[in-house]
């Protein structure tokens, strides 16, 4: 599968907490902003509970996808598309038990197309997935807040970075 060239050298990860539920969806808010984010891939990873389905529903929000948006964890995917025809596609792979099942179940396809891909537990999946642009991972810390580090795999990943860079 034909996918973007990872970096050569990429930068050290970003790492940024989120105190409250507040701060996950103004980060959603800026990463919608992005340009870069219309054609990514982006990779959501940790334990149960991190709070990777909610940042996926703070950012379909800030698209503005209207109605319910469900955990794909049963059906794992969730079609979605943005008002202005951004076509999204919320994976998600923690009931896979063979990374082929994602080769069987057509999902290259899926990735070929053009739109957002964002994909929880992607490791069920490896190695079939094509490099991540943006690499989330989130760990719960005391208090209930969040530690996300933030690695690009990509020139897109890095490009959807710089907003957090700053």
């Amino acid at each position: 599968m034909s996918s973007h060239p990872p970096i050569v050298k990429t930068r050290p990860a970003l790492v940024l907490t989120w105190h409250t539920e507040d701060d996950t969806a103004a980060f959603a808010a800026r990463l919608a902003q992005q340009p870069a984010l219309r054609n990514a891939f982006i990779e959501l990873r940790g334990e149960l509970g991190a709070g990777k389905t909610s940042l996926v529903r703070h950012l379909l929000r800030a698209l503005g996808v209207a109605g319910p948006i469900k955990s794909p964890t049963y059906a794992v995917l969730e079609p979605h598309q943005a008002p202005d025809g951004l076509r999204i596609a919320h994976f998600d792979f923690y009931r896979f038990g063979d990374p082929r099942e994602w080769e069987d179940a057509g999902f290259r396809d899926v990735f070929a197309a053009p739109g957002l891909k964002l994909a929880e537990w992607p490791e069920h999946a490896a190695p079939l997935l094509p490099v991540a642009d943006l690499a989330l991972n989130l760990a719960v810390e005391p208090g209930e807040q969040r530690t996300v580090h933030l690695n690009a795999g990509t020139r897109v990943g890095e490009q959807l970075l710089q907003e957090f860079r700053a």
